[in-house]
């Protein structure tokens, strides 16, 4: 069993130390990159200073979908049937809109039996994290191909997958998420603060991680091993992340900075390096990430980005008070706020 240990051991802004956003020993195999996106997540939600009694954590069914219990323990959270857990966290998060919400799944439960749903949480801009562990197999059933495998790609014995790969984050900015990034469990420096990015977001915010499975996926002959990503992954840009209420003091190297202002008040600051990327152009992100596939290079960092979108609590107009302390006097209108409400939807 593996200790997640991490950085930062002085207290945040809520007086809380790191301790307070652990979780158990993990059982994963010993250097699975799904731990390391575990110790991400914890030293990005202690950094950015969020309460964990305020976060609901959500899973599905996998080696993904068991790393919930590895952070957070304050945290409550719910393992749901294989590929639903997009139903659970809309439930959850229009039930109570105080709740933060983070989803972690796999590639075989994102994009293979919950794709259904995973397309429809987008494209309701349900306001949420959701982390896709993604290494490319099966790791619990023995290593075969998932969805995301990509084509040519080699499993552990020899066969090779002929079929066309499904990229979520490719799929996600076609649906019209608001917030898509790609990068890999490895690169601390990129994942946690595109994390604190996501905790900022006020709609779906998806962080697609390829995380290598030392286990069936980790050979020559994979393109989500670790020693292939170390050479295919291709950087936006160095990315910086200032929560609005700390004083941060920066220096950056020279180069132009663009600033994408998020909806509380909080910037995320991309240092760009010699590619000049618009992680506000829908456009730039799709070829970028088709070019990237076609010469066999990760396109990592802020794919795209549009904090103006509508997230489903606003486009359905309810209320900011969490709808699991209405009382019964609230939620059975008056005949005529019924006809009123009947009418507006053409049903009177």
């Amino acid at each position: 069993m593996a200790e997640i240990k991490v950085s930062n051991p002085g207290a945040n802004r809520f007086g809380l130390t790191v301790d307070s956003y652990k979780g158990a020993v993990s059982t994963l195999c010993q250097g699975c990159g799904h731990d390391t996106i575990s110790r991400h997540i914890i030293n990005a939600f202690f950094e950015y200073g969020v309460e964990p009694h305020r976060v609901a954590k959500m899973s599905g069914i996998g080696c993904s979908s068991k790393t919930p219990a590895y952070f957070l323990s304050r945290s409550c959270g719910i393992n749901a049937v294989h590929g639903r857990m997009p139903a659970l966290a809309t439930g959850a998060k229009l039930a109570n809109r105080d709740l933060l919400v983070l989803g972690v799944s796999g590639d075989g439960d994102t994009a293979s039996i919950g794709m259904g749903q995973f397309v429809h949480l987008v494209r309701r801009n349900i306001p949420m994290i959701y982390v896709i562990e993604n290494n490319g197999v099966y790791g619990l059933t023995k290593g075969q191909f998932s969805a995301t495998a990509d084509t040519g790609t080699k499993q552990k014995w020899g066969a090779v997958n002929e079929q066309e790969s499904i990229d979520c984050c490719a799929l996600a900015i076609e649906l019209g998420c608001g917030f898509v990034a790609r990068s890999f469990s490895g690169d601390a420096k990129q994942v946690v603060p595109l994390m604190k990015a996501a905790i900022a977001h006020q709609g779906t915010a998806l962080l697609d991680i390829i995380s290598p499975c030392v286990t069936f996926n980790n050979h020559e002959g994979s393109t989500k091993s670790y020693s292939y990503v170390q050479k295919a992954d291709r950087p936006l840009h160095a990315i910086d992340f200032i929560p609005f209420y700390e004083e941060v003091h920066v220096d950056y190297e020279e180069g132009a900075v663009k600033q994408v202002a998020l909806p509380d008040g909080s910037y995320l600051v991309l240092r760009k390096t010699a590619k000049d990327y618009d992680p506000s152009n829908k456009i730039q992100a799709m070829t970028s990430l088709a070019a990237s596939r076609s010469e066999g290079t990760l396109l990592t960092g802020l794919l795209y980005c549009d904090p103006q979108k509508k997230n489903f609590c606003q486009s359905e107009k309810l209320l900011d008070r969490p709808l699991v302390t209405l009382g019964e006097a609230e939620l059975r209108p008056e005949p005529k706020a019924l006809n009123d409400i009947m009418d507006a939807h053409g049903w009177g």
